[in-house]
This record gives C-alpha cells, structure tokens and sequence, in this order.
C-alpha cells in the first residue's frame, strides 16, 4: 500500500495555534493567555501555585546540596511534553511563561552539565550549536502538539535613531528561532485605565470565516488586525 497522500485538493486548517505574547510588566500578558482554552502553565517565576488559575508546571534546575543539577528544565520540559503527546489528556493550550527566562536555564543546564561557567567556554563553539539544537527542539515539539501554543516575553527597549524602541526581551537570534514558528504576534499595552492589545507580527491574512475554534476568534475579533474582514458574497443580481 503506498504512503503516499492521496492526489486531491484539501481545505486548509487557517486557524492560528502559535502565538507570541509580549509586553510590559502588568500589562495583561498572562491574562490575555489565560482566555485560551483548557491551558497549562509552564512557569519560570517559581511561584507556580499563585500565579494563576490554571494548572502550572514549574519550570527550573533542580539543584542539590552540592549545587549540583540533579533534575534539568530539559528533563522537565521533556517530560511533560511526552506526557503531553502521549497520555490522554483534555488540554487544549500550552503556555510558555516566560520563553527568556527558559532560554536562561537552558543554558544554565547545558553548562553544568559540561561543567563551565558559561556556553563561550566548551570548545569550538560546541556550546551555542548545542544550546541552539536545544531551542528549536523544543519549539518544533512544542509545534507538534495537537494544540494552542503561547509564548510569553516581557517587554525590552533598543535604541533606532537615538530614541528607544519596546521589543520582546528574548534575544534577537532567540526571538527568530520562535517566532519562525508562530502565527502571531501580540503586544499587550497598560495605558491608564486601558489594557491594550495590538499584532505586531503576522503570518498571514486571517479572515473570520476561516477561524473553526469559537473561543480563538472571540479572542482574535478582540485584538484589531488579527483578522481580516470577509469579501462580500454578491447576490443573484449582481449586487452586495
């Protein structure tokens, strides 16, 4: 029997499932991924039971008496990504919070484990190669899941023609690596009274018609450019 798919248009599952959520402290970055359906946490701040009403993994290097790592956030991210793919379950959205400070004990593990202070000291280069692989791995896993994925960044500034400019405060060659891999981007704003929400990124035109999961498009219609009006269906005379 061939493996190969059969030869036959198909319809497209538009629906975004990949998203980049950055911003300001106390910005709403977290409050805007708890309205996606059904998540866990994956949380850096070490304050898991507090930090929302959503079941939350602690994501962090466990360490011994001796400062030595005994269980890496590798391990735990493997684990639980598994158990993810592999265990029934009734999750529907996985949220990364923060991805900086992920990239930070990534590192960290990786270091230990080669018994240097920093990636710079394992030869060769051997170090970034190896924290990179890591990286993607994991988004690419994370990608694989049949569910929503959030990124969570807090917010930077840089410097363009002498003025500061708000960014994600994931690293540059970082932030390429994730956002490759998502669908949108969102910047979360506390203006006064106001909670912003506006894309900074996307990867195509979103048109309403084509979202099929009701709780995404509440969220989408929410955030102006996210999605794209429909064209109007003429009628039988020509007009709209």
């Amino acid at each position: 029997m061939s493996i190969l798919p059969e030869n036959k248009s198909h319809t497209p599952h538009n629906t975004p499932r990949n998203f980049f959520i950055w911003g300001a402290t106390m910005s709403g970055k977290s409050y805007l991924a708890s309205q996606f359906p059904d998540s866990i946490v994956f949380s850096t701040d070490g304050n898991e039971k507090n930090s929302g009403t959503r079941p939350t993994v602690a994501l962090k290097n466990y360490i011994n008496a001796k400062g030595e790592i005994t269980t890496s956030v590798i391990d735990v991210l493997d684990k639980y990504i598994l158990a993810l793919r592999t265990e029934q379950n009734t999750f529907k959205t996985v949220v990364i919070d923060v991805i900086e400070d992920v990239t930070v004990l990534l590192e960290q593990a990786i270091c230990a484990e080669n018994g240097v202070k920093t990636l710079s000291d394992i030869p060769y280069g051997k170090g970034y190669s190896l924290f990179n692989s890591m990286l993607a791995e994991l988004v690419m896993n994370l990608k694989a899941l049949p569910m929503n994925v959030i990124y969570i960044s807090r917010e930077d500034t840089k410097t363009e023609n002498e003025q500061p400019v708000p960014v994600p405060a994931l690293k540059q060659k970082y932030y390429n690596v994730v956002n490759g891999n998502c669908d949108l981007v969102i910047r979360t704003q506390h203006l006064g009274h106001s909670y912003l929400r506006t894309v900074t990124d996307i990867r195509r035109k979103y048109k309403q018609s084509e979202i099929d999961d009701p709780q995404i498009l509440k969220i989408l219609m929410a955030i102006p450019g996210a999605l794209v009006k429909d064209a109007p269906v003429n009628n039988k005379d020509g007009n709209n």
